[in-house]
């Protein structure tokens, strides 16, 4: 008996079938999804929210990608608490998968915004909000805050890029350090918020994503990784669910192209 095949596309496939119960007003959480194809699921707060189950067949679709849910009763991307979006990442075992096999994972967002009547949704990848490695965000996040507070000091240019670098790890923010005498403990926590060019429900930055959509957004570094995202959708979707969307190209200004393939709730 031949396995099933579970990836990001497989549930954009699910999601896209089921699209009429995005018209009602419940939670994302509460969509129907085919949890048959999650490895690690949960309902509160924390990353991911599920994990897409790894296939033993890897010739075309590994599986495996972690998912995370946002929404917002606004046409902006609601911020990230204690953690900073990426396009891939390295896990351990919260997906309850065969981590060796498939030890870093791509990394999608699926957001949803509303504007009074309207929404829109995006099945987004990480890499469009990681612009920039997160240590680099961090490094010279804190080398402004040195340039700030040193300012008219005689300390030189290069001592202020070494204690940049030094404070450039996501981990060192997230312990909760433990001070003698003192009768709390202390964590500081990251709260990343999205800038207007990573916003992909901004209809001034991104007008192509239109009201009542729902919308599929891969990233792609030359015609022939296009190439293949499309292989890959048409093998999930059929040629005949392939002519129900709507497939264009799309500019990061500051991360390249990105393929949509957009369907409309109506």
């Amino acid at each position: 008996m031949m396995n099933t095949m579970y990836s990001i596309y497989t549930l954009w496939q699910d999601i896209s079938s089921k699209k009429s119960h995005f018209r009602s007003n419940s939670s994302l959480i509460d969509f129907p999804f085919n949890r048959n194809m999650f490895s690690y699921s949960r309902r509160g707060k924390g990353f991911p929210t599920f994990s897409i189950k790894l296939n033993q067949d890897k010739s075309k679709l590994a599986g495996g990608e972690l998912v995370k849910l946002k929404t917002r009763n606004r046409y902006s991307i609601s911020p990230f608490k204690s953690s900073i979006p990426v396009g891939k990442v390295k896990v351990k075992t919260i997906t309850g998968d065969d981590v060796f096999s498939l030890e870093e994972r791509d990394v999608y967002y699926l957001v949803r915004g509303r504007k009074g009547s309207h929404q829109k949704i995006c099945l987004v990848h990480g890499s469009f909000f990681e612009t920039l490695n997160t240590n680099e965000l961090i490094r010279q996040s804190f080398g402004q805050v040195l340039d700030e507070k040193l300012a008219g000091t005689n300390v030189s240019d290069e001592v202020k890029e070494q204690l940049s670098a030094i404070f450039s790890e996501q981990e060192d923010f997230s312990r909760v350090r433990n001070v003698s005498k003192a009768s709390v403990k202390l964590r500081f926590r990251i709260l990343t918020e999205v800038k207007p060019e990573g916003n992909i429900l901004n209809p001034k930055q991104y007008p192509e994503v239109v009201d009542d959509s729902l919308n599929f957004i891969v990233p792609y570094h030359s015609e022939e990784e296009k190439a293949g995202v499309l292989e890959k959708m048409q093998g999930v979707m059929g040629k005949a669910g392939m002519k129900r969307l709507t497939t264009f190209s799309l500019k990061h200004p500051l991360n390249g192209w990105f393929v949509v393939f957009q369907t409309d709730l109506r």
